[in-house]
C-alpha cells in the first residue's frame, strides 16, 4: 500500500509540475513566475529545516557529526553538479534582454538541450528516491516532500520549456520530452522504496541529502532570482509570499507533532493498562 502511495505521489507530482509549467510557458510566464519563486523559498526552507532535518537527527540511527558532514558534502556536490550543468541549466532564452546577435540564444539552447534532458532525468530520479525515503519515515512527511518538489520543479521545468523551444523543438515534442524526464521520479520512487525498505538505517542519510538539495536550491538559485527585483513594490510581496510558505509548513508541522504526541500518549496508556492488569 505504501508503494502505491509513493507511485501516486511521484507520478502525480511530475504531471502537475509539467502541466503547470506548460501552462505558464504559453500563457502567463512573465507575470507570475517571480511570485512562484518567492513562495518556493518559504516552502523549501521550511520543509528542510522544520521537517527533513529534524526527522533525520531524531532518528537516533546516525551520529550527528556524520549527518552534518554529509550535509556539507551534499551542498558541495550540488555546487559541482551545477557547474557541470547536470543539476540545473541556464535559463537563457531568446529576447531575454542580452544583446547578442539574432539566433545566438537559439544556438546556445541547442547545445545545451541534451544536457538539460539528462540533468532533469537524473534530478527527478533522485527526487523519487527522496520521496520514497520520506514516505517510509512518515506518510505525511512524504506528501509534504512531494508537494515541495512540485513547487520548486515548476520554475525549473518552465525554464526547460523555454530552452527546448528556442532549440527548435515543436511544442508537443518539448512537452513529451519534459514529461518523460518528470516520470523518471516514479522509477526513483520504486528503487528507493525497495532499497530503503531493506535498509531503514539509510533513511536519515537520504533525508539529509534531500534537505541539502532544498537548501541549495533556495539559497543558490531562487533567492538570487528574487534579488533581481530591487524595488519596494517587489520586495513586499516577496516577503509576504515567503512568509506564507513558512506559515503553511509550520502549521502542518504543528499538526504532525500533535499527532505524534497523541500516538505516544496512547502507547503509554496501553502500557499502563497492561501493567495494571498484570498486577
Amino acid at each position: 500500500m505504501l508503494l502505491l502511495w509513493v507511485l501516486l505521489a511521484t507520478v502525480t507530482g511530475g504531471l502537475i509540475a509539467v502541466f503547470v509549467a506548460s501552462w505558464l510557458a504559453y500563457k502567463v510566464f512573465a507575470h507570475y513566475l517571480h511570485h512562484m519563486v518567492s513562495l518556493s523559498v518559504g516552502v523549501l526552507l521550511s520543509v528542510a529545516l522544520l521537517h527533513l532535518l529534524p526527522e533525520a537527527f531524531e532518528s537516533g540511527v546516525a551520529d550527528a557529526h556524520v549527518l552534518f558532514g554529509l550535509m556539507l558534502a551534499s551542498l558541495i556536490g550540488f555546487f559541482v553538479l551545477e557547474k557541470i550543468a547536470l543539476l540545473r541549466h541556464s535559463h537563457h532564452h531568446e529576447g531575454d534582454g542580452h544583446h547578442h546577435h539574432h539566433g545566438h540564444d537559439r544556438h546556445e539552447a541547442g547545445r545545451g538541450g541534451v544536457l538539460i534532458l539528462i540533468g532533469s532525468s537524473l534530478h527527478n530520479l533522485c527526487d523519487g528516491v527522496l520521496v520514497a525515503a520520506a514516505f517510509l519515515t512518515d506518510p505525511l512527511l512524504g506528501v509534504l516532500t512531494a508537494a515541495s518538489i512540485i513547487v520548486h520543479e515548476v520554475p525549473h521545468k518552465l525554464g526547460d520549456f523555454v530552452v527546448l523551444l528556442n532549440a527548435g523543438l515543436a511544442r508537443r515534442r518539448a512537452f513529451a520530452l519534459i514529461l518523460f524526464t518528470s516520470l523518471c521520479s516514479a522509477l526513483g520512487g520504486i528503487i528507493g522504496y525497495f532499497v530503503l525498505q531493506q535498509a531503514q538505517d539509510w533513511v536519515p542519510y537520504v533525508l539529509v541529502v534531500a534537505a541539502s538539495s532544498f537548501l541549495y536550491i533556495s539559497v543558490a538559485d531562487l533567492m538570487p532570482q528574487m534579488h533581481e527585483r530591487v524595488s519596494l513594490a517587489d520586495a513586499v510581496p516577496q516577503l509576504l509570499l515567503v512568509g506564507v510558505g513558512v506559515a503553511l509548513i509550520y502549521s502542518v508541522t504543528t499538526l504532525m507533532h500533535h499527532g505524534h504526541d497523541h500516538e505516544a500518549d496512547a502507547g503509554h496508556g496501553a502500557a499502563r493498562t497492561e501493567h495494571m492488569h498484570t498486577h
